[in-house]
């Protein structure tokens, strides 16, 4: 059997290329198709709270591909939104806000938040956009991003605007101390997981994954080991791994009590349920007698759980004004 395969040169019109292909090749092929015909039966077949979400539209993937591709090496003054008037390497920001633009319910919790003065945690930083943000009152922020690519971003925006008050430590956050596999898209890279769910919705996802063996620290240990300043605030945010980052931390979360901001994560509905459920009952064993829903406002415990499944959770501590 000849297939042909369409190559492009880079410098002009694309080459037709003949390939033959073994019969042992057409075999596996074939096969191939047959499963992907049956995907979508098995898909239907699940219930709808059980099926993956597909988390980027084709449109989310578009404005992704141009912020990096295009946009991704230009230094520029951010525009809008909670970093407006400082330096950001990559992303839209340089668009100006538009006129009648809501925010939504976690920018506005954002913008309410005093941190003047005192000390912010902030796992799963990404670029830093937050970072950057907590940095501009924050008496000390320590910031904790294991993905490489991520990381060279959040210490470049970092030095973009002479930033000295961020610790950043080059490694994820967890409930024991060990290796990990984390899985990442090139065009998501906000998405980087060492989460088995949600790497599999990376690669489901399709596109250039990207597969790195990240170090994990329980934040007792590392507070411990390496001096850091207890927290008064503390921001989570990584892909679906919340409750390790509790589990890791309940003698810092016990002794200070702060204030924490979560962002649920999970593959599929129930998995959400599932994820939010743990966290709250863990919330509740660590003393934190408040649980607010950020999107509704609504109060959260044990038998409520499950509304806070979609959206972020605060937990006022011992500075319930901050």
């Amino acid at each position: 059997m000849v297939i042909y395969c369409r190559a492009n040169t880079g410098v002009g019109a694309a080459h037709v290329i003949p390939v033959k292909r073994s019969p042992a090749t057409s075999e596996r092929a074939g096969l191939s198709r047959r499963r992907a015909k049956l995907l979508p039966m098995k898909q239907a077949e699940l219930h709808p709270d059980d099926r993956p979400f597909r988390h980027y539209s084709f449109s989310h993937r578009c404005v992704a591909w141009i912020s990096e591709n295009v946009f991704g090496g230009v230094t520029y003054t951010v525009r809008r939104g909670l970093l407006k008037g400082l330096k950001r390497r990559g992303g839209l920001a340089w668009l100006p806000e538009r006129a009648g633009e809501a925010a939504t319910p976690e920018l506005a919790f954002w913008r309410e938040r005093n941190f003047a003065g005192l000390t912010v945690y902030d796992v799963g930083a990404f670029h830093g956009l937050l970072t950057l943000h907590f940095a501009r009152t924050a008496r000390q922020v320590v910031a904790y991003e294991p993905n490489a690519r991520n990381h060279a971003r959040l210490a470049e925006n970092l030095r973009l605007n002479g930033v000295t008050n961020v610790t950043v430590r080059k490694t994820g956050v967890g409930a024991r101390a060990e290796t990990l596999t984390m899985v990442s898209s090139n065009l998501m890279p906000g998405g980087a997981t060492v989460d088995r769910d949600a790497a599999a919705g990376v690669r489901r996802a399709g596109g250039d994954v990207k597969v790195e063996e990240i170090p994990i620290v329980p934040l007792d240990e590392d507070i411990a080991r390496h001096s850091l300043p207890a927290p008064d605030f503390v921001k989570i945010d990584v892909e679906g791994e919340e409750l390790a980052v509790l589990r890791g931390a309940q003698d810092t979360l016990r002794r200070h009590q702060p204030s924490l901001f979560l962002e649920m994560h999970g593959e599929t509905m129930n998995l959400k349920r599932r994820n939010v459920a743990a966290l709250v009952d863990c919330l509740c064993d660590l003393g934190y007698a408040e649980i607010v829903h950020v999107e509704s406002g609504a109060r959260i415990g044990q038998e409520n759980a499950a509304a806070a499944a979609e959206g972020h959770l605060f937990c006022p501590g011992s500075q319930p004004g901050r």
